[in-house]
């Protein structure tokens, strides 16, 4: 009775050591899993600013001059932002530098919106003005939903701010009628390669 007594206490002593060595190699469960920021709120802003310079030119508040040095702003921010999402993410302080930026951006829209110039809503360079900025919007958004949807990767999206920047560049020149023909080239170019990066095969997870 006693010898049994003895082995069932080492069989138990055995397996609580074997328990313990499990739960030492065992990774813990917990650990978070670190994903890349999507720029969401970045692509957003994109949007934002577009649509307040269209505004601006359909109720007069901007003249058409006033619209291509505010695309140059605008151009910036997609190159940094192309520059930052190159590696497939944004640092915290590459995302305080793109906001800083964007803020900078928004008051010079502002600043533009409320000063003592008026523009002609109507007239053939508000007009052409006017069409170039709504292509920004579509082409803006489109990334914004792409980036949203998973459809499209950071490292995509880098690509294609990038082409965003050289559109916004073109559009910040004088403008000509030569010019506004080639924004539009540009443009559906540019509308060709996010539906070809959105219908690909890769995808954010």
């Amino acid at each position: 009775m006693q010898r049994n007594v003895i082995l069932a206490a080492a069989i138990a002593i055995g397996l609580g050591f074997g328990t313990g060595a499990l739960a030492q190699t065992a990774p813990p469960s917990s650990t978070p899993i670190l994903r890349p920021h999507n720029a969401a709120s970045e692509t957003g802003r994109d949007v934002d600013q577009q649509q307040r310079i269209e505004q601006g030119l359909q109720s007069g508040q901007l003249t058409s001059g006033e619209a291509r040095k505010l695309e140059a702003g605008e151009s910036r921010i997609d190159k940094t932002e192309q520059r930052d999402l190159r590696n497939g993410s944004l640092s915290a302080s590459e995302r305080a530098q793109i906001q800083r930026q964007q803020n900078r951006e928004s008051n010079a829209v502002y600043n533009q919106k409320h000063d003592a110039q008026t523009g002609r809503p109507d007239s053939l360079k508000s007009n052409m003005e006017q069409a170039n900025v709504q292509r920004n919007i579509n082409q803006e958004q489109r990334l914004h939903n792409g980036v949203k949807n998973g459809s499209l990767t950071n490292r995509e999206l880098a690509r294609q701010e990038g082409n965003e920047s050289h559109v916004d560049r073109l559009e910040s020149r004088r403008d000509t009628l030569r010019q506004t023909g080639r924004v539009q080239r540009t443009d559906n170019r540019d509308s060709r390669r996010i539906h070809r990066v959105r219908h690909n095969a890769h995808a954010r997870h």
